[in-house]
């Protein structure tokens, strides 16, 4: 069985390789984007696992898992609870698609 490489650039084409539909891509891009900015501030501001878990009222094998990026079963809740936990305010920006009108 051979097996084919794909490459996605960006979130969207991710979405569209995986075959998601338009409200699961869309959910799925929001906790990317949580996730990246995440990734960052413990990065940037040299945050253990166990700082984030314990700021964030999780387990550190829990953020760990977060932090490597496997969003299974992670809730936009969750990412939003540990940014919060960590000093950063999440605002959501809402705009119509030009395909919805």
């Amino acid at each position: 069985m051979k097996i084919r490489t794909i490459t996605a650039k960006t979130p969207e084409a991710l979405a569209r390789t995986l075959g998601l539909s338009g409200s699961e891509s869309q959910e799925w891009q929001v906790q990317h984007a949580l996730l990246k900015r995440l990734q960052k501030i413990v990065r940037d501001e040299a945050l253990t696992h166990a700082d984030v878990a314990q700021r964030g009222r999780s387990s550190r094998t829990r953020v760990t898992t977060i932090l490597n990026g496997n969003l299974d079963n992670v809730s936009s809740d969750l990412l939003i609870r540990l940014l919060g936990a960590l000093g950063y305010r999440v605002k959501v920006s809402v705009s119509r698609l030009d395909s919805a009108a």
